[in-house]
């Protein structure tokens, strides 16, 4: 038996100039990857991308995103996130956050950002950590939904 060995990316699109950006979905996400590979790296790049491409998590909170792809090809993934620059119309900043080597891994960066990105929140509110709020039940949530991921 034969085992497919991935690469797991965890991204952070941030906006740029924008206060209210649209909601993004993970198919959009997949679309704006899959038009950088092809422009940047022609359709031999989408060729051996294009199957193993997958956006498996993206909170629109805190706007990271876990995707998978094929290790043999991670690079050209990687290159096209880099050159990322818009997505359905709204300008983003992609940040590889972290490259991992199994789902498990992906999901603990993930959920370690993501308690960075509520404790930054709450720093320019100037809340106290202990205070409950919204951001708690959401840290709650998002821990579940992207412990469930599978590969």
């Amino acid at each position: 038996m034969v085992r497919f060995k991935n690469r797991w990316f965890l991204v952070e699109l941030i906006p740029v100039g924008q206060i209210n950006a649209p909601v993004l979905e993970g198919k959009h996400i997949w679309a704006a990857i899959k038009q950088s590979i092809i422009s940047n790296f022609g359709d031999t790049g989408w060729g051996s991308v294009g199957l193993s491409l997958t956006v498996k998590y993206y909170s629109p909170t805190t706007n990271i995103c876990i995707i998978r792809v094929a290790r043999d090809h991670h690079k050209i993934a990687w290159g096209s996130i880099t050159l990322l620059s818009s997505i359905e119309g709204t300008r983003y900043i992609p940040h590889v956050i972290h490259v991992s080597g199994t789902i498990k891994h992906a999901q603990l960066a993930a959920i370690a950002h993501n308690r960075e990105i509520v404790a930054r929140y709450r720093a320019q509110t100037k809340t106290p950590a202990a205070y409950q709020d919204s951001f708690e039940t959401y840290l709650e949530s998002s821990s579940v939904e992207i412990a469930a991921l599978h590969d």
